[in-house]
């Protein structure tokens, strides 16, 4: 590549089509030769055919997957800037034996728990029922019966960091919250401020809303099942803010069109995006969100300008921000 022929880059899934207005790409627009993928392509072929000319490739969290198998298709992949602290899509081990430099950002503010408490509320209030129903000029003018919160029990399935927060926020609403996690003892769910649940069925037979807080490993994989799900109060709500897989997904769907419980606030899934033909799209107690609790005009600050740092360090030769291996 000569010096003044420019770096093809690649920003993937950006749906909004907002990268670019992000940040100040001005520090490398010269040097660069940028191109904005607003959909998400799932098949490993496709991503290949469409990923092979570039050396910079910028993953917006962990929407494209790069395995090894897939990094091994890749022979002019230098450069992997995706955004945020990790990504988990992303095979970093194998990348840094390619040689292939892994970076990621920081992020600001508060956007995943102002969208769980989002989510919680919209969904124990029925907010987008009634927003439908009003703007469809239903003559019923009241048609749900939202749940009152206060000195209801709130179980948080993981209790770290966004659950801490989550239960002190829950506490503004003179909520109960009880926790559980596998690894969670009487001690850290103590200094958390929260009651300490003995099992995961103690949690859920217990819990008006039952909220989750997990990283997805092969340990938490459909750690929520249908025998679980069962367990809930029939006028219980499910909250998933974190990972899809996290939940038996066929499961959850045939809780709710058995009317098993009284509903559930998604951001995640198994697949996404979520496909059209997906029955949860057809449900009456659910509320969906498309994986926005991460999203924000000031995270999306954090996220892209770490970029645009993270490609000029690596121009100049001093990667910034690796992950490690």
């Amino acid at each position: 590549m000569s010096q003044t022929e420019k770096v093809r880059v690649a920003i993937l899934d950006d749906y909004q089509n907002i990268g670019l207005s992000s940040a100040d790409w001005s520090p490398i627009q010269d040097r660069i030769a940028v191109d904005v993928y607003t959909d998400t392509v799932t098949s490993e072929d496709d991503v290949v055919q469409r990923l092979r000319p570039y050396p910079v490739v910028c993953a917006m969290r962990e929407r494209t997957k790069f395995p090894a198998r897939v990094i091994d298709r890749l022979p002019n992949l230098k450069l992997i800037a995706t955004t945020g602290p990790r990504n988990a899509a992303i095979d970093v081990v194998y990348a840094k034996a390619k040689g292939i430099v892994v970076s990621g950002t920081s992020s600001k503010g508060n956007s995943t728990l102002e969208h769980i408490w989002t989510l919680i509320l919209a969904t124990a209030r029925y907010l987008v029922h009634e927003d439908t129903n009003v703007k469809n000029n239903t003559q019923q003018w009241q048609t749900y019966l939202p749940l009152g919160l206060a000195g209801r029990t709130l179980g948080l399935v993981g209790v770290g960091s966004l659950g801490s927060k989550t239960a002190q926020i829950a506490k503004a609403f003179d909520m109960r919250v009880l926790g559980w996690s596998p690894h969670l003892t009487p001690e850290r769910a103590a200094e958390a401020g929260v009651e300490f649940a003995r099992s995961k069925e103690e949690l859920l037979q217990q819990s008006d809303i039952v909220s989750i807080h997990m990283v997805l490993s092969d340990k938490t994989y459909h750690l929520i099942q249908e025998t679980d799900l069962l367990l809930m109060k029939p006028t219980a709500f499910f909250i998933n803010t974190s990972r899809g897989p996290l939940v038996d997904e066929e499961a959850l769907v045939k809780i709710l069109q058995q009317h098993k419980i009284a509903g559930a606030g998604l951001d995640v899934y198994d697949i996404e995006p979520l496909p059209s033909d997906h029955p949860l799209r057809r449900l009456d107690n659910v509320t969906l969100t498309p994986h926005t609790g991460y999203v924000s005009d000031t995270n999306y600050e954090a996220f892209w300008g770490d970029t645009v740092d993270n490609i000029l360090g690596f121009l100049e030769g001093n990667p910034k921000r690796v992950l490690a291996a």
